[in-house]
């Protein structure tokens, strides 16, 4: 079946993550979980809390590409400081990475992650939402994927987090 991702599409998955208690939404494009390509989009809302992770399967690279909004990508060293922090825009908003190329702004529509770097990602503007790809099956995080510096969802200290992403990329 032929998927067309389009703006109602994306519409809807936005107004899903905004009702949802996680205040995100995935609409995965793969079949099940046992695909070997996953391929999804995610609508992500500037209140949602994802935990820092990583992947450790050396197949698990992850490969994000924003088509609404603006995304922050955070990407930390082993003991959960911050080490590089990128703005990723869907190109109609200037993601202020004061780089430039041949002149013009270069505005990041994408990044990919390599197995094995923690980080995470948050919303920087409502109804944000990302094509995100990597290798299939789906499995759950292991205990060695989550950070263990990082406070778990939905508690006051990551909410404490969040707040604090938000201050650093300044929006």
């Amino acid at each position: 079946m032929t998927t067309l991702i389009d703006n109602p599409l994306l519409d809807n998955l936005c107004a899903a993550a905004a009702a949802s208690l996680r205040r995100r939404k995935n609409h995965n494009l793969h079949l099940s979980d046992d695909a070997p390509a996953h391929r999804l989009l995610n609508a992500v809302q500037p209140d949602s809390y994802i935990a820092p992770h990583r992947h450790l399967d050396p197949t698990k690279d992850e490969t994000f590409v924003v088509l609404r909004g603006l995304m922050g990508l955070l990407i930390f060293d082993d003991a959960g400081q911050i080490v590089k922090q990128i703005k990723v825009s869907a190109g109609t908003q200037s993601a202020g990475a004061g780089d430039t190329v041949n002149g013009a702004e270069n505005i990041i529509l994408g990044v990919d992650i390599p197995a094995g770097t923690w980080h995470t990602s948050l919303a920087l503007v409502p109804d944000t939402v990302i094509l995100e790809a990597k290798a299939g099956p789906y499995h759950p995080l292991t205990e060695a994927e989550r950070a263990p510096w990082a406070p778990a969802e939905n508690t006051p200290e990551a909410a404490a987090y969040l707040a604090n992403w938000h201050a650093a990329f300044e929006v």
